[in-house]
């Protein structure tokens, strides 16, 4: 549909960024954008090896009677707390 860009296309997509957001604040955007991307990436290994580490080995048990807990989030200043949740008046 558009072709492939060529070096005049790139340089004129950049002179346009240059113009529109100003030279100054070029360096903090792509600073912000690199510390976005890695903290991305550390969060998927994250979950990738959190995933592999916790797999259960035998199915679930049944947990009724133990009330779940909402854990606190990374730099949340309250504690976990547990959660009420309503009963289900369809189950009978």
């Amino acid at each position: 549909m558009f072709g492939r860009l060529g070096a005049p296309e790139i340089i004129l997509i950049l002179v346009v960024i240059v113009l529109l957001f100003g030279a100054k604040k070029l360096p903090d955007m792509a600073r912000s954008l690199g510390k976005s991307a890695r903290i991305l990436k550390s969060e998927a290994k994250a979950m990738k090896s959190d995933g592999q580490q916790t797999a259960p080995a035998d199915p679930p048990h049944d947990t009724t009677d133990v009330p779940r807990t909402i854990q606190a989030a990374p730099g949340d200043v309250t504690s976990a707390r547990p959660v009420t949740e309503p009963s289900d008046s369809t189950k009978r």
